[in-house]
């Protein structure tokens, strides 16, 4: 079966209230469980600091009315395995999004380490709690514990596919950072790899289908980090070996950021499709599986069932100063 029927079967299962579709036998399954235990004895060799918080204001030399950004999801999107606040993907994000605006941004970040899609719901019920605060964008993050934790598929997509609805019904911009890769993790080993890459795009790309029926967009994470994990394992990983270094935040911002900027209408380039980027539109199940097999590709809803395949030209992201603490009075 092709990766995009998959990918649609799972979110047809979703829509529908279908339990989890079985993509691995009972002796894959099995093979998995015992593979994961001998990872688990490699992965965390070391420990991974609590995220720090870098919720503030980003660019308060720009004038103007800050645009709001707030991170939702796991580790991934908190930042876990960094130490600095400037180092986390919300203020590299921040921090880029109001350079290319050139306004302030306010960041929040709901994110929880550990949360799987389940935890989406409580996480958008904390961002709209207060009507007149509400998000003008919100960068979704996960995935990784769903499939690490044997979530089915459809009940994944299904927590992710209210989040984003929830968050565009109130007038919210989304951008949904796809699972990652997990076979890109250096201690796993075969057929884990194998299993964990599988998985992992499998359920990447149906999260596209869901968050662009939704109204959000998405940009594929995938194996945006593998190359750069084969050749410096030890500078693109953090200090428990399983979490992003600061450089490896940076690298997945970079390709998150032009979409960001995108949905807020501020980004440079045009929204025009380039064939010499190999863009174009295409079915959503199919634009779903063909971004999940190449990271940093964007997913747009176009019209019907059709939706658009991107591939923007990313911005280099450096370090951002941690912002200073709200003043009393202001936005928190």
């Amino acid at each position: 079966m092709s990766r995009a029927r998959v990918a649609r079967r799972i979110a047809a299962g979703a829509a529908y209230g279908g339990g989890g579709i079985g993509l691995l036998g009972v002796a894959a399954a099995g093979v998995l469980l015992a593979e994961m235990q001998l990872a688990k004895r490699s992965v965390g060799g070391g420990v991974a600091p609590l995220p720090p918080a870098a919720d503030g204001l980003y660019g308060r030399g720009f004038d103007g009315v800050p645009l709001r950004l707030a991170m939702l999801g796991d580790s991934t999107a908190a930042g876990q395995g960094v130490r600095r606040a400037g180092q986390t993907p919300g203020a590299l994000l921040a921090s880029g999004l109001a350079e290319v605006a050139e306004r302030s941004v306010e960041l929040r970040n709901v994110a929880l380490p550990g949360a799987r899609s389940d935890d989406l719901d409580r996480q958008v019920a904390l961002l709209l709690t207060r009507p007149g605060r509400i998000p003008d964008a919100c960068v979704i993050m996960i995935g990784a514990n769903d499939v690490t934790h044997r979530m089915p598929p459809t009940q994944s997509v299904r927590y992710l596919s209210e989040a984003v609805r929830r968050l565009r019904a109130a007038g919210t911009e989304v951008v949904v950072g796809t699972c990652p890769d997990l076979g890109t993790i250096e201690p796993v080993y075969q057929p884990l790899r194998w299993l964990a890459r599988r998985l992992s795009r499998q359920l990447a790309a149906a999260q596209t289908i869901v968050a662009v029926e939704q109204g959000g967009r998405t940009v594929s994470l995938g194996d945006l980090l593998g190359p750069e994990f084969a050749a410096n394992p030890r500078e693109m990983f953090g200090a428990d070996n399983y979490h992003p270094s600061a450089e490896g935040y940076a690298t997945a911002a970079m390709a998150v950021l032009p979409t960001v900027c995108a949905v807020l209408g501020v980004w440079p380039e045009p929204e025009r499709l380039d064939a010499d980027r190999r863009e174009g539109m295409l079915p959503v199940a199919v634009a779903a599986a063909e971004a999940a097999e190449e990271a940093g590709t964007e997913v747009t809803g176009a019209r019907g069932p059709w939706a658009f395949l991107k591939h923007r030209r990313r911005r280099r992201l450096t370090e951002s100063a941690a912002p200073e603490p709200p003043t009393a009075g202001a936005p928190a």
